[in-house]
């Protein structure tokens, strides 16, 4: 008879670091037209047909809405000191702006006192994904409107949570929104206007600003940002690779981590195609936050387009999803390591790297940094491939905070199984399994490992 080795204990994080796992209202909710929620983006985009890879769509999700008790149930088992969670836009303002859904504000005061019942921490995200339809319909992300109209939403949440959350999240993921639902349209709302899409990223990244601005106004003292970022490396030496490489990392991470730190964008030519008076813009999307959220998968190996290895293997970035061959990059695939059941490369040290490499490009510009999201795809409820994900990621980033990055927090990606956007239901990266057909809760092997790991590192 053989057994599995058993895994060295993980090393000693501080006794203040902030362990947590995350989820977003639109993969969970559900009940979509209960309790004078609006209609969002996602809403019409799965309802287009065709466009969400199962053919499903998230009016049921995990039904979270009924039974958000026995979810904070499972937190508390689980023994995580915070829950990041997001408020739906359009359950608590319908339309983007104007009437104020009371409905929808009493859900989120029940999640939140429910939270705190049981010795969690409530870690609310203001925008994830889900922009009311009705909003879009007047331009979305593509109009500065929406940003005021946002920060005003800021304001009401935090006029009736406030009292209670302590720290809270403006956005999540402005990049996603920007490339993948209004550039290439392959996720809500659906446009394809490649680099004509930059004005969405500026107009989130104003409505952060304006929001950290109106949550001070309430009072808050502990606010953040949750921007995906990885690595990008670069497939070879050659002059067209490294250029590719270089305007994706741009891209993908210095166009949405520099207007926040740095209070500029890290290119002349870009910032002088994007609308409204962006240097005074600037002032406010630098608004200072009190610390700065990250969200790692994986790193991304890019070259030039039309160059060996830049053929049908490659675009396999964001899930998937390929570019389009007129953008002047092109992902290519990862050899080398394991892949998890989302195709996703599994690369833990390039965690590492990702963050030496923020502490060594912003230094004293960079806040203390928080892990908002990290986690895999896998099937199973022995679900022993996400604990070695998550044992080696764990790892990484405390082989990160001894090379000297403060980092004072890490989320696991997600509490349970969900709707994975243009996945459907085909994606499992939860710590939960869920039966869709029945909403039953099931916890992984992977819950009762991180269970054991909370117990462990609070003994220390």
């Amino acid at each position: 008879m053989t057994t599995e080795p058993v895994p060295a204990p993980l090393p000693r994080f501080p006794r203040d670091f902030l362990w947590g796992v995350s989820t977003s209202a639109p993969q969970i909710e559900g009940a979509v037209e209960e309790d004078g929620r609006g209609r969002s983006v996602w809403d019409v985009f799965a309802a287009g047909g065709g466009r969400i890879k199962d053919g499903s769509d998230a009016r049921v999700a995990t039904g979270h809405y009924h039974r958000y008790r026995e979810d904070v149930g499972l937190l508390r088992e689980l023994g995580v000191g915070a829950y990041r969670f997001s408020v739906a836009w359009p359950r608590v303002v319908p339309d983007g702006d104007g009437a104020v859904n009371g409905a929808g504000l009493d859900f989120y005061d029940r999640l939140v006192d429910a939270l705190l019942a049981a010795g969690v921490a409530p870690v609310p995200t203001l925008f994830h994904w889900d922009t009311p339809q009705a909003l879009e319909e007047r331009g979305g992300w593509l109009r500065r409107e929406t940003a005021e109209r946002f920060a005003a939403y800021a304001d009401v949440v935090a006029g009736r949570l406030g009292d209670r959350v302590e720290r809270w999240i403006t956005l999540n993921e402005p990049a996603e929104v920007t490339l993948l639902g209004y550039g290439l349209g392959q996720h809500a709302p659906g446009r394809q206007l490649l680099f004509d899409a930059l004005p969405a990223a500026h107009h989130q990244l104003l409505g952060h600003g304006l929001a950290v601005q109106a949550l001070r106004a309430r009072g808050a003292t502990d606010i953040g940002i949750a921007n995906s970022h990885g690595p990008t490396w670069t497939a070879s030496a050659s002059e067209a690779d490294t250029a590719a490489a270089g305007l994706y990392d741009l891209l993908l991470n210095r166009l949405f981590a520099e207007p926040v730190l740095l209070g500029r964008y890290p290119d002349e030519e870009l910032a002088a195609l994007l609308p409204g008076p962006v240097a005074e813009d600037l002032k406010v999307i630098a608004e200072p936050v009190d610390w700065y959220g990250i969200n790692y998968y994986q790193p991304t190996l890019v070259g030039a387009p039309g160059t060996e290895g830049a053929g049908e293997a490659a675009g396999t970035d964001f899930g998937g999803i390929r570019l389009p061959p007129e953008l002047p990059f092109a992902p290519r695939e990862i050899e080398g390591y394991p892949r998890t059941d989302f195709g996703w490369p599994v690369v833990p040290e390039a965690l590492t790297e990702l963050l030496v490499s923020f502490r060594e490009r912003y230094g004293d510009r960079l806040p203390p940094v928080v892990i908002t999201e990290n986690g895999c795809s896998y099937e199973g409820i022995e679900d022993r491939e996400r604990i070695a994900f998550l044992d080696g990621h764990l790892r990484a980033l405390h082989a990160a905070m001894a090379a000297g990055v403060d980092v004072r927090g890490y989320f696991v990606w997600s509490l349970m199984d969900n709707f994975e956007w243009a996945e459907g239901y085909a994606r499992r990266f939860g710590l939960v399994h869920v039966d869709y057909a029945t909403l039953e809760r099931t916890p992984k092997a992977s819950y009762r490992w991180l269970q054991g790991v909370l117990r462990e590192q609070a003994r220390g």
